[in-house]
């Protein structure tokens, strides 16, 4: 399959699975980077007129909103813009702190994560339509994602799609080159990127899911976080009694 043909079967996807939910249009987080980038314009393709790019800053780095705003500026997607500053701030105000920097750091990570995944449904009750989500194969697979928050979406056009085939699709979209080049990052915190945080690149990811192929610590790694994120890829358990 070459990439306008994957193009063409995402957008058909997107458009059959938010049509057979009874909704409208689409609603997605744009943060900037190359995974919601992609996102937003096979969105867009699908639903022309309804389509909304939530932009969400969260004490963020400015460079992510302006590429933000450049994808919607590029490829004629709507966009509201939420600044969660505040909110997170009041939030923090009000939570305990157990004094534990590593643990603090994570719990605020994902009290982000959480805080736009409620600004999405926001929207997306008040439209009729579904939260997309950017997630890719890479990320879902490991766990790498924050659960209820940009894992709390309905639907996830790209998530079979592992990094690098995320990059090539990008590529053909004609997504710009600073956006395909910077290093992924969520924007959680300053100077965070994804591949120092689980201490991995994409590139040996993708080849280990890919191929089975991959050093043994590597192995060992992945595997591991395979297992352990795995109640983030299933509906809660509910007690067989």
């Amino acid at each position: 399959m070459n990439q306008e043909q994957l193009a063409e079967k995402l957008v058909s996807w997107i458009k059959d699975k938010v049509q057979a939910a009874g909704s409208s249009g689409v609603v997605l987080g744009m943060s900037g980077g190359i995974d919601s980038s992609v996102l937003a314009v096979l969105c867009q393709r699908a639903f022309p007129k309804n389509t909304l790019g939530v932009i969400m800053p969260c004490h963020s780095d400015p460079r992510d909103m302006e590429h933000a705003r450049l994808i919607a500026d590029l490829f004629s997607v709507p966009t509201e813009t939420v600044v969660l500053d505040n909110v997170f701030d009041s939030l923090l105000g009000v939570l305990p702190d157990d004094g534990s920097a590593t643990a603090g750091r994570r719990a605020e990570a994902n009290l982000k994560a959480r805080l736009r995944m409620l600004v999405l449904y926001y929207f997306a009750n008040r439209l009729g339509y579904m939260v997309a989500g950017s997630s890719n194969r890479s990320e879902i697979s490991v766990g790498y994602f924050t659960k209820y928050g940009d894992g709390g979406v309905d639907i996830m056009p790209i998530g079979n799609l592992v990094k690098r085939e995320v990059r090539e699709l990008a590529e053909f979209l004609e997504i710009p080159r600073p956006i395909i080049d910077k290093p992924p990052s969520a924007g959680l915190w300053p100077g965070q990127t994804d591949e120092s945080e689980m201490g991995f690149t994409y590139e040996e990811l993708d080849r280990y899911l890919l191929t089975g192929k991959a050093s043994p610590h590597l192995k060992e790694r992945v595997d591991f976080m395979i297992a352990t994120g795995r109640h983030k890829r299933q509906p809660p358990p509910i007690a067989d009694i």
